[in-house]
């Protein structure tokens, strides 16, 4: 194989290694860029080992480009249940109908036209565009950042403006063309398998003889980040209404989290309050205007849900009603039974979840 002149061998070891270490992994037998795309955009915030199961189901109810396109936005949100960051599914909806309609339901096969597509950035227009068609674009992802920095003994942070830029035209420099898709794989796959960010396996690495980081014992340092994004805390109180064997969903159409997912009727607070302080607020009022009678039939224990940049505090108050008040304006009534059918946060599918384990 080929070296560029730059790359100390870097790509030729690389190879060598995941040809003898890499997983396999059902998208690595396709050259689809439709499998690549799926398998991408599902694995940018998942872990393999609970990706590989969404990934499976998704794409055998959409096989392909047009058969998303014409499925709903509520069945691709079902099938994406679970795996959060739902703004993904959405995109990918977006981005296959737009294909259907511009590009007669196949894939543009320029970086371009790719990188175009609703919800893909550089790093999945690269991995795209060379897995499938071998095209010479430098993927640079977490994986790929933590082993350019520890390998050379880059100190420049890789969450600023500065660092971004000079990771990438790094790793556009050590890109062999003639084996682009195999080298971005490759690279990629040593940072999730070997050089992780706790406890690297530095002896068994191909890149240990020339690792800057592993020969002056810094590879806890790298890579640098300036920073970490501030997170916030949210207080979430639910409300599991039942009236006459049904119950209370809305659809969440706000530009926050979840959107487009279902959800009990919900009051949000500025911090943590008990049901007796809940009880007599206004938005409280608001809810179970028009309704006599209301039964509190239990109390969730709290739950705490961790996003990226904000933690969900919730608990869920059964209720039972005598009647529908002034609900059936906002909320849609759903029969409980019928509830799996709707796509709901991962967080309220645990409760129910809880409940039917508590029925048994």
């Amino acid at each position: 194989m080929e070296e560029t002149e730059n790359d100390f061998g870097i790509s030729r070891k690389l190879c060598e290694w995941y040809d003898a270490h890499k997983r396999d992994l059902p998208w690595r037998h396709s050259r689809d860029p439709y499998i690549i795309w799926i398998s991408e955009i599902i694995l940018q915030q998942t872990r393999v080992a609970q990706g590989l199961g969404y990934f499976n189901r998704f794409v055998e109810r959409f096989p392909d480009i047009r058969s998303l396109a014409e499925a709903s936005e509520d069945e691709v949100l079902k099938y994406w249940q679970g795996l959060g960051y739902y703004s993904r599914a959405r995109n990918l909806h977006a981005a296959a109908r737009f294909m259907a309609e511009h590009y007669d339901a196949r894939f543009p096969q320029t970086y371009p036209e790719v990188r175009a597509l609703k919800g893909i950035g550089d790093y999945t227009a690269a991995a795209i565009v060379s897995f499938a068609w071998n095209l010479p674009y430098a993927v640079v992802d977490g994986n790929v950042y933590r082993v350019l920095a520890r390998f050379f003994g880059i100190d420049t942070p890789i969450d600023t403006g500065a660092g971004k830029k000079y990771f990438a035209e790094l790793a556009q420099r050590l890109l062999p063309p003639k084996r682009a898709g195999l080298h971005n794989q490759a690279i990629m796959e040593l940072g999730a398998l070997q050089c992780v960010p706790q406890a690297p396996a530095c002896t068994a690495c191909p890149l240990a003889d020339a690792c800057v980081a592993y020969a002056n014992q810094s590879v806890s340092l790298f890579p640098v980040k300036q920073g970490r994004t501030k997170t916030r805390d949210r207080f979430f109180h639910y409300f599991y209404i039942i009236y006459n064997g049904k119950t209370f969903l809305q659809k969440r159409t706000k530009n926050d989290i979840w959107k487009g997912l279902y959800e009990f009727p919900l009051i949000e607070t500025d911090e943590a309050c008990e049901w007796t302080e809940l009880s007599h607020t206004n938005e409280f009022d608001r809810l179970f205007s028009g309704i006599s009678k209301r039964m509190l039939r239990s109390v969730s224990p709290l739950y705490k849900h961790v996003l990226s940049h904000q933690t969900l505090y919730t608990t869920f108050y059964q209720l039972e009603i005598n009647e529908a008040g002034g609900l059936p304006h906002d909320f849609d009534q759903v029969p409980i039974e019928g509830l799996d059918q709707y796509a709901v946060p991962r967080l309220i599918q645990k409760y129910l979840d809880s409940l039917v384990r508590d029925t048994k």
